[in-house]
């Protein structure tokens, strides 16, 4: 069975910075594709970036240039970068997997729990 777990989120002023990781058990990052998703309050869970098994990088249009996704094969996880950090950044971050990549979250089976990200003005 696949488990995903996140770490590293917190309280940041804008502006500031981050690292996200996600360390995945029961596969390997090698050969999935990982993604980053968020849900803010009130709105519907999006998007933000995803790595396939041979390091292609795909990214939202909002986090274009801010956040980075890479992943450590020996140690089988996945990180999300992200400076310049803005207000709007503010959400729970989940990573998911799956065979190929995709930006549908309804095709992602493996869920981590989720990492609070909150960005204050």
């Amino acid at each position: 069975q696949v488990q995903l777990v996140e770490s590293g989120g917190g309280s940041v002023q804008a502006g500031g910075s981050l690292r996200l990781s996600c360390a995945v058990r029961g596969d390997t990052v090698s050969r999935v594709c990982m993604a980053w998703f968020r849900q803010a309050p009130g709105k519907q869970r999006e998007f933000v970036s995803s790595i396939d098994s041979v390091g292609s990088t795909t990214y939202a249009d909002s986090v274009k240039g801010r956040f980075t996704i890479s992943k450590d094969n020996s140690q089988n996880t996945v990180y999300l970068e992200m400076i310049s950090l803005k207000p709007e950044d503010t959400a729970i971050y989940y990573c998911a997997a799956r065979l190929w990549c995709s930006r549908l979250e309804d095709s992602f089976r493996y869920w981590g729990q989720g990492t609070q990200v909150t960005v204050s003005s």
